[in-house]
C-alpha cells in the first residue's frame, strides 16, 4: 500500500486522541464486567476503538503505528468472538479487516481461516455470506467467495455494491470491479454517520487491497481516503 497523503480538512489528530482515550478508558473498565457478555462487548468496543485509531493514523500516513492498532483491534474482536451472541459475523470481519489494513497478510489468513473454521461458511445470514467471501479472498480462494459474494449481492438487506465488488474481485473483472468499487466509495461519500465518528471508507480500502494483490485496483480519490 503506498503512503498515504494526510487530509488538511479533517483534524486526524484530534479523532487519533479520541480513540486512544476511548481505548484507555474501555481496557480500564474491561475488569469490571459482571459476566461474559458484558466482557464479550467490551472487548468490540475495545475493537472499535483500536480500529479507529489506525484508521485516524492511517490518515495521517503514519502507516506503521496504524499497523501496530490495527492488530491490537483484531486481537480484541477475535477475543471477544467466544462469547458473543450466534451470528455475530462482525467480530470476525472486523478481525479480518484489520489485519488487511495493516498489510500483515499472514495474519490476514490465519483470521480468514479462522473464521471459515468457525462456520462462516455455512452460515445464511447475509453478514456470515460477506463474511465467507471476504475470507476466502484474503486466502486467494476466489471461486468459493464468488459463492458467497452471488448470495449477497441482490439482497435487499446487505449493500449491493459491496457484494458486486466482492464478486467482481472474485471474477478478476477489472471494469466491473471499478465501477462497483467507486459506488462504494460513493455510498461513504454520501452518508452522514462512520463508526467511531471517522470519516474513512475503511471498506474501499480493504477492498482496493484485495484488489491490489490481483492486479485490479482502481484509481480512486477521496478525501475519506489515504
Amino acid at each position: 500500500m503506498p503512503e498515504p497523503e494526510v487530509v488538511e480538512n479533517e483534524n486526524w489528530a484530534a479523532h487519533l486522541e479520541r480513540e486512544e482515550r476511548r481505548y484507555r478508558d474501555g481496557e480500564a473498565r474491561l475488569g469490571d464486567a459482571a459476566d461474559a457478555d458484558a466482557r464479550q462487548r467490551q472487548l468490540t468496543r475495545l475493537g472499535n476503538a483500536a480500529g479507529g485509531a489506525g484508521l485516524a493514523l492511517l490518515m495521517q500516513g503514519r502507516t506503521q503505528a496504524a499497523a501496530g492498532w490495527f492488530a491490537r483491534a483484531a486481537a480484541r474482536y477475535r477475543e471477544s468472538f467466544a462469547d458473543a451472541p450466534p451470528d455475530s459475523w462482525g467480530r470476525p470481519i472486523g478481525a479480518i479487516k484489520s489485519l488487511v489494513l495493516a498489510v500483515d497478510w499472514p495474519d490476514a489468513e490465519g483470521a480468514a481461516e479462522w473464521a471459515l473454521q468457525a462456520g462462516a461458511a455455512e452460515a445464511q445470514s447475509p453478514i456470515g455470506r460477506y463474511a465467507a467471501a471476504l475470507a476466502l479472498l484474503v486466502l486467494g480462494r476466489d471461486a468459493e467467495a464468488r459463492l458467497h459474494a452471488d448470495a449477497i449481492r441482490t439482497r435487499d438487506d446487505f449493500p449491493g455494491a459491496v457484494g458486486d465488488a466482492l464478486g467482481y474481485l472474485a471474477a478478476a473483472d477489472v471494469l466491473g470491479y471499478t465501477k462497483a468499487v467507486e459506488a462504494v466509495l460513493e455510498s461513504f461519500e454520501t452518508r452522514d454517520e462512520y463508526l467511531e465518528d471517522m470519516p474513512v471508507a475503511d471498506t474501499v480500502l480493504v477492498l482496493q487491497a484485495l484488489a491490489g494483490r490481483r492486479g485490479l485496483a482502481a484509481t480512486l480519490t477521496s478525501p475519506l481516503l489515504p
